[in-house]
């Protein structure tokens, strides 16, 4: 069973060597990832000029399971709009605030316009 779902920014400090990479570690193989987060480690990545074969192997090392973002976690990442409005998140913080949510489960980021949300997960945030 997995501990946590794992926001793109968590995934970026492990595969960046950033600051709370090691709090991330602790998720290895027992973490979920949506697959618009993934989307989004992916557009980073191009961004920085990289192709997929140069991150895709350090990334399959996390041994994440990438959840497939459906109809239902359309619908409630969207109703997710109006709670988070005010903190500035984009579609990837809800795709992972609602599969937390609907699993149960923290949603770990290194985002700290995170903290103190009340969108019905937990949040664990990476860094000072």
């Amino acid at each position: 069973m997995s501990r946590a779902v794992l926001d793109s920014s968590a995934i970026l400090a492990v595969l960046l060597n950033e600051p709370g990479e090691d709090v991330v570690a602790e998720y290895r193989g027992d973490a979920l990832v949506s697959s618009i987060n993934l989307a989004e480690v992916a557009a980073k990545f191009a961004d920085l000029g990289a192709i997929p074969a140069e991150w895709l192997y350090p990334f399959s090392l996390m041994r994440l399971e990438v959840v497939a973002f459906d109809e239902d976690q359309a619908l409630a990442s969207g109703q997710l709009r109006q709670p988070t409005r005010h903190h500035g998140l984009s579609l990837g913080d809800r795709a992972c605030l609602q599969l937390a949510a609907q699993r149960g489960l923290p949603a770990v980021t290194a985002d700290r316009a995170w903290a103190g949300l009340d969108v019905g997960a937990e949040v664990r945030v990476i860094r000072d």
